[in-house]
């Protein structure tokens, strides 16, 4: 065996070594234990669009630093280098002083190097402009900021919507798994029947056909349970192979009528996309200042400062250096634009007529989310209580089933009908406390309250 080949092997040891590690450190780290809080705060630190909006409150911000520049002098400084190749020339005029003769001559200028160092300053000290696109960056920054609690509390819908998931997950697949134990029980109670000459042969290949049939629905509510854990995972922004241990209440607490009421009243100024809207539409309000500001003149104060020189050394240090120093006041008024700007401001007007529209959609849609949210609550409460109900009467048919088949006095069917209604009353129940845990999320959603407990 050669060197490369005992290495290669060392190699590979080596990472299956190193897998074999992190697997068991999988294995002994404890569960992550997350409540609905916790959750909910874990979505806020690291779920990706909660992280993208965050950013966009930076960008306001850097934007509010760029419309301040405009206020705020401008100072510029350059360095020009020219190779004159061949220099310029001035063209003298024949039979004058500098130029005696019959013909018009030429005297070349400079020098073969030229040598240019500037600095300018400039200052607006009136411009429309200015001002409205500062007041533009400071609505931007409180849009961001309603943004970034819109995303929050989308993020906050969705994360409980996929805890309450989990919460209901986990409650199906223990009523089956009771569903499942009751069957088993009642086939080794026909079997034992049946031993004894007390039962028929068909009701214990029914009883069997029951369990049958009834198995693989407890295997699929267990699979349901794992893709509710991972659709958790998913918003939350954790590995899938991580190991959760969600602990919530599954329990149906009624909204106090007084906080419905409430919530409707407070609901346009509270829920942050309706306040997002309100300041789109200021800000293009603003934008039509804008571009109505390109109608008036600009007057902006200038200054420049060059040191210069032109040389056919390259003795830099005996170099002759002139300088100049200029200032003055520079007045840009618009005469004609090809109607470009009545243009921009008609677009700008349609902008604004736009975002006006579209509030008044989402606050219709809001008032509309608040009494669907509210009806689903209240038709979820009332399916609650019908089902506690059913529930203790269908366990109370389940014992009686039980026993009147024992003595010999009931069916298996009617065994079998009363267990079946009771974990179907059982999964109705807590399908419909999902629904009212689901319809309240998205009513404090809608109403703009929040859902840190």
């Amino acid at each position: 065996m050669n060197r490369s080949t005992i290495l290669g092997l060392a190699l590979g040891l080596g990472a299956l070594c190193a897998e074999a590690q992190q697997e068991a450190l999988r294995r002994e780290a404890p569960a992550l234990r997350l409540t609905l809080d916790s959750a909910v705060t874990l979505a806020l630190s690291q779920n990706r669009e909660v992280l993208m909006a965050d950013r966009e409150r930076d960008r306001a911000d850097a934007q509010i630093a760029e419309a301040t520049s405009g206020a705020l002098p401008q100072l510029s400084v350059s360095g020009l280098y020219t190779r004159n190749v061949r220099l310029p020339v001035l063209f003298l005029p024949p039979n004058t002083v500098f130029n005696p003769g019959n013909s018009t001559e030429t005297l070349e200028l400079g020098s073969n190097n030229s040598y240019l160092l500037g600095a300018t300053l400039s200052q607006t000290l009136y411009s429309r402009k200015v001002g409205v696109a500062l007041d533009i960056a400071n609505t931007y920054r409180d849009y961001s900021e309603q943004a970034y609690r819109a995303t929050s509390q989308d993020v906050t819908l969705a994360v409980r919507r996929a805890f309450y998931g989990v919460l209901l997950a986990r409650e199906l697949a223990a009523v089956n798994r009771e569903g499942l134990e009751v069957v088993r029980t009642n086939v080794e109670n026909v079997r034992s029947l049946y031993n004894h000459g007390s039962a028929a042969e068909y009701e214990l290949l029914r009883a069997e056909v029951e369990l049958a049939n009834t198995e693989p629905l407890a295997i699929a509510a267990d699979n349901a349970l794992v893709l509710s854990l991972n659709a958790l995972k998913e918003i939350l922004a954790i590995p899938l192979d991580a190991d959760l241990d969600v602990v919530g209440e599954f329990a149906f607490r009624e909204v106090p009528q007084r906080a419905l009421e409430d919530a409707r009243e407070r609901a346009p100024g509270a829920n942050p996309a309706l306040l997002g809207l309100r300041l789109q539409e200021d800000m293009l309000q603003m934008n039509i200042s804008i571009e109505r500001a390109s109608l008036f003149p600009t007057l902006s104060l200038i200054g420049s400062y060059q040191y210069q020189t032109q040389d056919n050394t390259f003795a830099f240090r005996s170099y002759l250096w002139a300088t100049s120093l200029s200032v003055g006041l520079q007045v840009s008024f618009p005469l004609f634009d090809g109607f470009r700007s009545s243009a921009r401001i008609d677009q700008a007007v349609i902008d604004r007529d736009r975002a006006h529209l579209a509030l008044l959609s989402a606050e219709q849609g809001l008032r509309l989310r608040l009494q669907a949210a509210e009806l689903r609550m209240q038709e979820a409460a009332r399916r609650i209580r019908g089902q506690e109900q059913n529930i203790a009467q269908a366990t109370k048919a389940v014992r009686i089933a039980q026993t009147r088949y024992r003595n010999g006095v009931g069916t298996q069917l009617e065994l079998m009908d009363s267990e079946a209604a009771m974990t179907r009353a059982r999964a109705t129940r807590a399908q419909a406390l999902y629904d009212f845990l689901i319809a309240q999320a998205e009513w404090e959603n809608a109403a703009g309250i929040s859902t840190q407990r």
